[in-house]
Formats: structure tokens, C-alpha cells, sequence
């Protein structure tokens, strides 16, 4: 976060207990999302795939004195079914949706179909199920909230995130829809766009984090921005970010893709591979 970032106010979460489910909970910005939602009192349901690190995160998080449970599932192959199954006796009022990435990092023309259908379904298709199940429970008790992770790639086409970025701008326009449909049953939607995060995921597919003006969020600032923007939907870039989305919007596109390409260059240290870094 940059140095002039405004410190959100502490938000009231009460309204989003007594569970949480995060969806992409084992490290990252979704584990600083489950510490904060600790702190404040909620019980929550970590969801990611490897159970080492959603284990160290639950452990972080029991240790705030809450309720916690695990589940290691893939969202892809029969992850939604296994969720709304293991939270049936919860009342859930809070869904983060931070699962999320490029898994398949290929121009759209020599990719695999069925891996293109994997990002989809991991990035669009869960996060539709799982907001259709527990929204409309949120929508019967009148309360509750929903907050879908974004990123800087749904504002601008990008080779080699072709599906990563048309997926994630699907779900920023489905979440603008969704406020409306639900601002006036108590529900709080909220897309929150992220940027370069220093998350391990990022680092772990070697980002270049010192491109000249890259500007680099940290998972907790992430995480309480989100959780402090909540009830102020439908969108939230993180600080620092702002400029960016303002000047990818304009009407330029071809001066905006190039210009984006050439950024994309430098972050991946010169290669143009996916965004393959979970967000958590």
C-alpha cells in the first residue's frame, strides 16, 4: 500500500455472523480475511485445496478464540456440492469468494479447451453456485454479505489472460447487478479489485514486485479494505490502484491493451505467462 493510503475505520461485522465462508482460505489475502473476520468475533469455514496450509490458518484463527472448519476441496471437481454439504447446519452471513486464478497460461488459439473450461468454472462458474446457495439465505433472514475478489485484469484484454481477464469482468458486472438486487434486503455485495498483492502465490511465480511504478499492496491492508468497504458497495479498488482503472476505462483501447501488454512484460520479468497466483 502506498504511503498516503487512507486507513479504513474498523468495520462492524456483526451483521455478517455468526459464520463466514471463505472460499480460497489458506494463505494470502483470504487468510488475512479469516484472521480479521477472528478478530471480530465470526466463525469461519476455510476453503482451499492443500489442507497443510488451511490447517496453520485455522489454528491462527481458534487461537482468536472462534469457531473454525476446514475443507480441502478442489471448487473445480465437486467443491461447491461439498461446501453447501458441510455448512447445511451454519447460518452463513458472510461469503468471500477469493478462490481464483489463470490456471492455464496460453494464447486462446494453442490452449487446451478443457483447461480454458477449468479457469471458467474455477473462477466464474463455483462463484455463481455458491453466491445463487447462500445469498438466498442471506436474502430470507435480511442480512448478510457477499464479496467477490477482482482484479486489474478485468479492466483491460491481455494475451495469454484472454478467459482469466473476460471471466473476472464478468463477475465485477454480475456483482454490480447483484448490489442492486440485493441493497434493498440488507445484503451487502461488494467487488473488491485487487492489484499486485505481495502474496505467496505472486511470489511463488516470480513477480517482478520492483517493475519501475508497480505498485504493491500487502495481503492484511487488502483484506481490511475489503472487509471496511463492504457495506459501501458495488466496487472497491484497493489504494493505489485507482489511477489505473480510471486510465484503463478510457476510450483509447488500442493505446490502453498496448500499454497494458507492455506493463504485464514487466511484472512477469519479461514473460507474458498467467496470472497463476491464487488470491489466496
Amino acid at each position: 500500500m502506498t504511503d498516503d493510503a487512507v486507513v479504513p475505520p474498523e468495520p462492524d461485522l456483526s451483521k455478517y455472523g455468526p459464520w463466514a465462508v471463505i472460499a480460497g482460505g489458506s494463505e494470502g489475502v483470504g487468510a488475512e480475511f479469516a484472521r480479521r473476520l477472528a478478530h471480530g468475533g465470526i466463525n469461519v469455514v476455510l476453503v482451499a485445496r492443500k489442507p497443510g496450509p488451511l490447517t496453520e490458518v485455522a489454528e491462527s484463527c481458534r487461537a482468536l478464540g472462534v469457531e473454525v472448519r476446514t475443507l480441502a476441496v478442489d471448487l473445480v471437481d465437486g467443491g461447491v456440492e461439498a461446501i453447501i454439504e458441510a455448512t447445511a447446519d451454519l447460518e452463513v452471513g458472510l461469503l468471500v469468494c477469493n478462490a481464483g486464478a489463470n490456471t492455464h497460461s496460453m494464447e486462446f488459439l494453442d490452449g487446451d479447451p478443457r483447461e480454458f473450461q477449468r479457469v471458467i468454472d474455477l473462477n466464474l462458474t463455483a462463484t455463481l453456485a455458491l453466491v445463487r446457495h447462500y445469498g438466498r439465505l442471506m436474502r430470507d433472514r435480511q442480512r448478510g454479505g457477499i464479496l467477490l475478489v477482482g482484479s486489474l485484469s478485468e479492466y483491460a484484454g491481455s494475451i495469454r489472460h484472454t478467459i482469466y481477464g473476460g471471466v473476472k469482468a464478468f463477475v465485477r458486472i454480475f456483482g454490480e447487478g447483484l448490489w442492486l438486487e440485493l441493497r434493498d434486503y440488507g445484503v451487502d455485495v461488494l467487488t473488491l479489485v485487487l492489484g499486485v498483492t505481495r502474496t505467496p502465490a505472486m511470489e511463488r511465480v516470480g513477480l517482478n514486485f520492483d517493475a519501475p511504478g508497480m505498485v504493491v499492496s500487502e495481503p492484511a491492508d487488502v483484506a481490511g479494505e475489503g472487509l471496511a468497504h463492504l457495506a459501501h458497495g458495488p466496487v472497491h479498488v484497493v489504494t493505489g490502484n485507482e489511477k489505473s482503472v480510471a486510465w484503463r476505462t478510457g476510450p483509447d483501447r488500442t493505446k490502453i491493451v498496448l500499454t497494458t501488454h507492455k506493463a504485464m512484460t514487466s511484472l512477469m520479468n519479461g514473460e507474458q505467462s498467467a496470472d497463476a497466483a491464487r488470491h489466496g
